[in-house]
C-alpha cells in the first residue's frame, strides 16, 4: 500500500510569492488628501479607502477580501497597464494604458483646495491651512492616440464589507448616483451615462483620440462634486501644484538619493493627519507580516515611539511646521492616570483602541485575522518616555524655545521612566509573550533622563537635572552590568543572549561613544547573525518569546537602523551597499511596507509605513552628512 503524501500546503509554510488574486503588495499605489488614504491596485481599482479618515471603516475593502468593495476606472477587458507613475512631486497617480486600437491615460487624485469654509467632515484641532482637503476621490481618463472602450465599475461595500451600498440614480441625464449603507453616503458623479447592476453601479464608453471623461466620488458637505469634465481636470491640477508647493518647503540635497527622499517626503506627509497634526503609522490594517499568517495589525494610529523619528527627519527635511503640528498634537494627548503617555493614540487623540477581529473577511491572500484597533494600547512599554522626550528636546533646540504647555509632560514622562525602568514591560516590538527587561527598553528610559536632564538645564533648574541626569547615569550602568554578553554585545534582554536589533537605537541616540567597542561589536553582530541576504530581521521568532506563530519578514526599518548605524560607527562603505540594496527594493512606485521578504523579493506588512520611510530619511541623511564631511577634509 502506499503510503499518504503530506501535501505541500502543510509540510511548508506559504510563500509571499504564491499564486494569489491579491495583488503583491509593493504593486498598490497610494494617494493621500492628508485626512485619508487610498490603495490603486494595478488594474486600476481602488482597493482600499476609508471615509472620511484613514481610521475610518473601509467603503472599498477589496485589499481583504475580494468581495469588500472596489472602484475601478480603465480600459475594458485589459488589467495590465503598460506604465504607473506618480506626476513628479506629487501624490496623484498617472497609469498609461495600451489597448488594441489605442492608448488611454488615467489621472487619480484625492484632491486638494483652497480652504474656503470650517470643514464639518473631519473637523480640525489644528489651524487650518490655506489648502484642505475636498473629500473627493477624482479620476479622469483621456485617450491619446486611437480609440479604446473605457469602463467604470463602482461597488462600494459599507462598515469593512459587512453592508452593500444601495444605489439611486439622480436626475435624468444619468450621470449622478448616491450609494448609502451603514450611515455612510457617497455620490458618484461622472460624464458617462451611468446603471445600477445590483448594489454595483456600471458604465461604458468609446473614447477616440483627444477625448477626456471624468468621475469623482464625494463624501463632502453636501456631497459637493466636480460640475464638468473642465472642472474635475481643473481640481486635479490644483491638486498637482499643492502638492509641488508642498515639495518645495522642503530642504532635499543635490544628491543621487534626492528622488527616493522627495518621494518619502511625500509619503510621510500624505501618512499626515492634517486636522490634529498627527502621524498614522500605515494607511492599512492587517496586511500580514507572516504570508497566510497571524501577524496582521492595524496600524491606522499614531505611535508615540515614532514621534522623535519623525521629528528628525522633518527638521531635517526642514519641514518645521509639520514639526511643530506633530509636537502640538502630543501636547494635546491625555495622559494616564500615572501622568504617562500611551505607546499609541488614535489620530483624533483617543485613548481606547479597543481590538476587534472581522472574522467574516477572508483577509490578504488568506492572512487572517483582519484585526480593527490594536490590542497593544494598553501593554506597558518603558521606550515611550524616552520618544518622548527626545522628541520634545529636539523640538526645543530646532524652535529655540521650551512650550509651557511641555513642560508639565517632560515632568510626568521623567517621573514615569524613574519609577518603572526596573520592571520588566513587552518592549518596542509589542510582544504578546511575557515582559521582560528587554534592554531597548533601558535604553529608551535612559534616553528619557538624559533628555530630561538637558530640558532641565534649558528651562534653568539645576536641582532637576542634577537629579535626573544622576538616574540617567544609574539605567546606563545597570544596562552595561546586565545587558552585555561576554562578547561585548548588547542583549535583547537581561535573561537572554539572542540579539534584537532595537540595540542598535544605543547608536542612534548617543548611548555610548561612537568608538566604544561595545557598540561596534554590538552593530556588527546584528549586521553578520540577524540578517536574511543582507537585511535585517527585528529578532528570531524562535528565540524570542513574542505570543506569536510562524516567522515574519525582515524589518526595513530596521535595515536601515543598521545603516545609520554602520555609517555613526565609521562602517561607511558598508553603510552605503546596504543603503543602495534598500532602495532597490523599493516598490515601483518609491515605496515601503513594513517589512521585506529577502526569498522572494515581496513586500510584507501594512502599507505605505510610515517608519521605513521614516528611516530612509535618517539614514540617507547620515551618510550624505558623512560624504559632505569628508568632502571637506
Amino acid at each position: 500500500m502506499a503510503s499518504a503524501v503530506t501535501p505541500k500546503s502543510d509540510a511548508a509554510p506559504q510563500s509571499a510569492a504564491a499564486p494569489s488574486p491579491f495583488p503583491p503588495i509593493a504593486e498598490y499605489a497610494f494617494l493621500s488628501d492628508c485626512h485619508t488614504g487610498a490603495l490603486v491596485s494595478p488594474d486600476g481599482a481602488i482597493d482600499w479607502l476609508c471615509v472620511p479618515s484613514f481610521d475610518a471603516p473601509s467603503v472599498f475593502g477589496m485589499l481583504l477580501d475580494r468581495e469588500a468593495g472596489f472602484f475601478r476606472l480603465g480600459p475594458f477587458g485589459i488589467n495590465v497597464p503598460s506604465s504607473r507613475e506618480y506626476e513628479p512631486g506629487t501624490n496623484t497617480l498617472v497609469t498609461t494604458w495600451h489597448v488594441p486600437g489605442g492608448w488611454l491615460v488615467v489621472r487619480d487624485a484625492l484632491t486638494m483646495g483652497p480652504r474656503r469654509h470650517e470643514d464639518t467632515i473631519t473637523p480640525h484641532t489644528r489651524p487650518p491651512t490655506d489648502d484642505d482637503a475636498e473629500h473627493l476621490l477624482v479620476r479622469t481618463v483621456e485617450c491619446i492616440e486611437g480609440s479604446a472602450e473605457v469602463e467604470l465599475v463602482c461597488e462600494p461595500a459599507f462598515d469593512y464589507g459587512r453592508v452593500p451600498a444601495e444605489w439611486t440614480l439622480s436626475g435624468e441625464d444619468r450621470h449622478q448616483a448616491d450609494a448609502t449603507g451603514a450611515g455612510v453616503t457617497l455620490r458618484l458623479r461622472t460624464d458617462m451615462a451611468l446603471g445600477i447592476e445590483g448594489d454595483r453601479i456600471r458604465a461604458r464608453h468609446v473614447l477616440a483620440a483627444g477625448e477626456r471623461v471624468f468621475c469623482s466620488l464625494s463624501w463632502a458637505a453636501e456631497l459637493e462634486s466636480p460640475v464638468d469634465g473642465d472642472d474635475a481636470h481643473a481640481r486635479l491640477e490644483t491638486t498637482q501644484n499643492f502638492w509641488r508647493k508642498w515639495l518645495e518647503r522642503a530642504r532635499i540635497p543635490d544628491h543621487r538619493w534626492r528622488p527616493y527622499l522627495q518621494r518619502s517626503a511625500l509619503a510621510i506627509k500624505g501618512l499626515t493627519y492634517m486636522p490634529t497634526g498627527a502621524t498614522v503609522a500605515a494607511s492599512t490594517t492587517s496586511l500580514p507580516e507572516t504570508p497566510g499568517g497571524e501577524r496582521n495589525w492595524d496600524y491606522r494610529f499614531t505611535w508615540i515611539r515614532d514621534s522623535t523619528f519623525t521629528l528628525q527627519a522633518l527638521h531635517w527635511l526642514n519641514l518645521d511646521w509639520e514639526a511643530d503640528e506633530f509636537m502640538q498634537f502630543i501636547g494635546d494627548l491625555a495622559c494616564n492616570e500615572d501622568g504617562s503617555l500611551q505607546i499609541m493614540y488614535g489620530i483624533d487623540g483617543r485613548r481606547d483602541l479597543t481590538e476587534t477581529t472581522r472574522d467574516e473577511l477572508s483577509g490578504y491572500a488568506g492572512a487572517r485575522p483582519v484585526r480593527i484597533g490594536n490590542g497593544a494600547f494598553d501593554q506597558r512599554q518603558n521606550d515611550v518616555f524616552g520618544a518622548a522626550l527626545d522628541s520634545i528636546l529636539l523640538h526645543t533646540r530646532r524652535s529655540e524655545r521650551l512650550p509651557r504647555r511641555l513642560w508639565p509632560i517632560v515632568e510626568a514622562q521623567a517621573e514615569g521612566a524613574t519609577r518603572v525602568w526596573r520592571e520588566p514591560d513587552q518592549g518596542i516590538w509589542e510582544a504578546r509573550g511575557a515582559p521582560q527587561h528587554y534592554v531597548s527598553s533601558k535604553l529608551m528610559c535612559w534616553v528619557a533622563m538624559d533628555r530630561a536632564a538637558k530640558l532641565a538645564e534649558i528651562r534653568g533648574d539645576p536641582d532637576l537635572r542634577t537629579r535626573w541626569q544622576a538616574t540617567a547615569d544609574e539605567i546606563k550602568a545597570d544596562i552595561l552590568e546586565h545587558g552585555v554578553t561576554t562578547d561585548g554585545v548588547l542583549r535583547q534582554h537581561y535573561e537572554t543572549d539572542a540579539l534584537d536589533a532595537s540595540t542598535l537605537l544605543a547608536v542612534l541616540f548617543g548611548f555610548l561613544p561612537a568608538d566604544d567597542p561595545r557598540l561596534h561589536a554590538s552593530v556588527m553582530a546584528i549586521a553578520h547573525d540577524l540578517t536574511e541576504k543582507g537585511f535585517v530581521l527585528r529578532y528570531r521568532t524562535g528565540e524570542t518569546d513574542d505570543g506569536l506563530a510562524g516567522k515574519e519578514g525582515t524589518f526595513l526599518i530596521c535595515s536601515y537602523w543598521l545603516v545609520s548605524a554602520l555609517s555613526m560607527i565609521g562602517e561607511a562603505q558598508q553603510a552605503r551597499d546596504l543603503m543602495e540594496r534598500l532602495l532597490r527594493v523599493a516598490s515601483p512606485l518609491a515605496l515601503y511596507a513594513e517589512e521585506f521578504d529577502a526569498d522572494t523579493g515581496r513586500h510584507l506588512g501594512n502599507f505605505p509605513q510610515a517608519f521605513s520611510h521614516l528611516a530612509l530619511v535618517q539614514a540617507a541623511a547620515q551618510i550624505i552628512l558623512t560624504e559632505r564631511i569628508a568632502e571637506l577634509r
